[in-house]
């Protein structure tokens, strides 16, 4: 069975072409099965079928695992299947009738207009509040596409992109000497104005290079999930972030082991995205505001895009979702939003 679960995690990254983090998340359901099929009385692969399959994620959600985690361990299952019978490790596909529980959907926390104009003016008020502690075996410095399982950022994540940069708590003074702490709010304020500018992952903006930023343009280069490019535009204030970052920050933390990353962390390699989540954290804390994370700026950039008139498929395109239900969920965002102002607002609400 070992040797199947390395197959399938092969065919996974190098011919569909999935993320790290899917990989993961995919071996991980598929040994998780595999152990419950063996402590059946399943001997070999052939012996699995839809029963082993049903008791399996019926032993799961007794556990209190998660609807929207039962439906990607039942994906697991099925594309595994699938992906068995086409091998011949399975007479039949025997997970094709297998349902996955419909997961619910909340509705994400956005800010308001005002409080990430706030967020992005916090590095410049407070100073250096976003935490850079990486720990040292957080350490990564692969590219997506450098390696063919590609091991994810954020996640790809788990990391989903181009990982990099680690720095604990008690690192020793670096070549950076008194200009480090000026250049960190630098990057931190490109940081926060990259995520909200653009909406991209955590893992696609510190995956970035320099050579993926058209500035003339005022357009990056992402490389998202499944390999998929696209280029997103941004506005003046992320230019100005960028400018600065580049004159003045960069050159003080860039080392021998920077190499094109835009976004570097203490130590001068790629800026790691559990990092980037504290940074985001910290700043959000230090201006007063609720709790933020970088996905949260990634459904608040959604959701100001789509009240300020944008285009559903546009926004579409500018998150990198692959179908449209998944940037649907922000119209009800707005609607919700617009629901509070008139219940709070209007006389006979």
């Amino acid at each position: 069975m070992r040797e199947a679960v390395d197959d399938f995690a092969d065919h996974l990254a190098r011919v569909r072409n999935r993320s790290a983090h899917t990989v993961r998340a995919y071996v991980t359901d598929l040994v998780s099965l595999l152990d419950h099929a063996v402590r059946m009385g399943c001997a070999d692969l052939s012996e699995l079928d839809l029963t082993v399959l049903r008791s399996w994620l019926a032993k799961q959600r007794t556990m209190g695992v998660a609807r929207t985690s039962l439906a990607r361990r039942a994906a697991a299952a099925r594309t595994f299947s699938a992906w068995a019978h086409r091998a011949g490790l399975l007479a039949a596909d025997v997970a094709a009738p297998l349902a996955s529980p419909k997961a619910h959907r909340e509705l994400p926390t956005v800010l308001r207009a005002d409080q990430a104009a706030a967020l992005m003016a916090a590095p410049d008020r407070t100073g250096r509040n976003g935490r850079d502690t990486q720990r040292p075996d957080d350490d990564a410095t692969q590219r997506p596409g450098d390696d063919a399982t590609r091991r994810p950022g954020d996640h790809a994540g788990p990391t989903d992109g181009r990982t990099g940069d680690t720095a604990g708590r008690g690192d020793a003074p670096t070549a950076a000497g008194d200009d480090e702490p000026e250049a960190v709010m630098l990057r931190d304020r490109l940081l926060l104005e990259l995520l909200y500018a653009t909406g991209v992952r955590i893992s696609e903006a510190c995956g970035l290079d320099v050579g993926d930023v058209d500035q003339a343009r005022r357009v990056v280069r992402v490389l998202g999930k499944g390999g998929r490019e696209r280029a997103v535009p941004y506005g003046v204030p992320a230019q100005r972030a960028l400018d600065a970052w580049l004159a003045n920050g960069r050159p003080a933390l860039a080392s021998s082991r920077s190499g094109g990353a835009l976004l570097l962390g203490a130590r001068g390699g790629r800026l790691n995205p559990t990092t980037a989540r504290r940074i985001v954290a910290g700043y959000a804390e230090a201006a007063g505001l609720p709790r933020v994370t970088p996905h949260g700026l990634r459904h608040s950039a959604a959701t100001h895009l789509l009240e300020g008139g944008a285009d559903l498929r546009a926004v579409q395109e500018l998150l990198g979702h692959s179908s449209l239900a998944s940037t649907q969920i922000y119209t009800h965002v707005s609607v919700e939003r617009l629901r509070a102002a008139y219940r709070q607002a209007h006389p006979r609400a």
